[in-house]
């Protein structure tokens, strides 16, 4: 009875050996590195664990797979591409695992980019799936499920996370969405009156205001401009709309010659709105320009600090042409 007892005794103080063991195992300091860890589709966490073997992070893997077992979690680790912390555990790196704790990288689209600049900064984003490149335009607004004819502006600028492996048509199908979503809203808290068509309308005086204005309080009071001026049937005569015509020639110096060449985005030669959306607005710019701010003026200039001086007389906007700008 005794030499029973004392088996027991030895089987328990063994397996309180192995626990405390495994314990301190999963839960000491380790250093998994900097670079990332893949745990691709169908892989065990035994694989993972031969990734931290392989990289001398541990030396086997059984306390972590005994650890897992104890706590119901061998069948749970998700896919994807992990980071852990510089200094971390082995049930810590677990935890992140089993709750899919993946990197995430930003992709941003800056307020006023075209969609030439959109599509530049998906190309440049080495961890999306590069499914959109040699795509036409329209090709684009096919997969993404949009009718319209032109991509322009259709583009809410944010930034989006997204995993390695997210695809190109993904983040712009997330960004189309989103501006649809802003612009519906911000129609919809319109005030009554306005010259505009519709949404899309709004969206080209949006993009023009977006590229107009340096100062966000100003927003508000170009869009009163435009939309004084599209009252009276007046050429809103804003130059963004002329350099976003002239496309890939325009060198940077806008002179009077384009102002007299004709074209659908020359606001000085032709009345009303141009066809499209000339940058992609942020939400300052689409609720300005169906919020515009009561004015009399009808006319301003950029001061060249990022504002402008606005005029209600074409002698006083002459005037501050003189003051802020070399005679074209």
């Amino acid at each position: 009875m005794i030499a029973v007892s004392g088996v027991i005794l030895v089987a328990l103080a063994t397996m309180a050996g192995c626990a405390w063991y495994i314990y301190h195992e999963t839960h000491r300091e380790i250093f998994p590195g900097s670079e990332a860890y893949r745990i691709e589709k169908g892989s065990s966490l035994r694989d993972f664990a031969k990734q931290l073997e392989n990289r001398h992070v541990i030396i086997t893997d059984w306390p972590l797979l005994t650890w897992a077992v104890y706590r119901g979690q061998t069948r749970k680790i998700q896919a994807g591409e992990y980071r852990f912390d510089e200094v971390s555990s082995l049930a810590k790196i677990l935890r992140q695992i089993i709750a899919g704790q993946v990197v995430t990288y930003p992709t941003t689209f800056i307020e006023g980019w075209t969609f030439v600049e959109i599509r530049q900064a998906l190309e440049a984003a080495e961890h999306l799936l590069p499914d959109s490149v040699g795509l036409s335009d329209q090709e684009i607004l096919a997969a993404i499920g949009s009718d319209y004819g032109h991509p322009e502006g259709l583009f809410f600028p944010d930034t989006y996370h997204s995993v390695r492996g997210y695809s190109q048509l993904s983040m712009l199908s997330r960004a189309y969405r989103a501006m649809e979503e802003k612009l519906a809203n911000s129609w919809a808290g319109r005030e009554p009156g306005l010259p505009l068509a519709g949404p899309y309308e709004a969206l080209i005086l949006a993009s023009i205001i977006e590229r107009e204005s340096g100062v966000d309080e100003e927003r508000g009071r170009i869009s009163g401009v435009l939309t004084n001026r599209l009252r009276q049937n007046i050429p809103l005569q804003v130059d963004p709309t002329v350099i976003y015509g002239l496309g890939p020639s325009f060198d940077g110096d806008l002179r009077s010659d384009h102002l007299e060449m004709d074209g659908p985005y020359n606001t000085y030669r032709r009345r009303g709105l141009p066809p499209t959306p000339i940058s992609n607005p942020g939400l300052k710019s689409l609720q300005a320009a169906v919020r515009p701010v009561e004015t009399t003026d009808m006319f301003f200039v950029a001061r060249g600090d990022g504002r402008h001086e606005f005029s209600e007389t074409l002698e006083e906007h002459h005037r501050a042409v003189r003051r802020h700008q070399a005679p074209r």
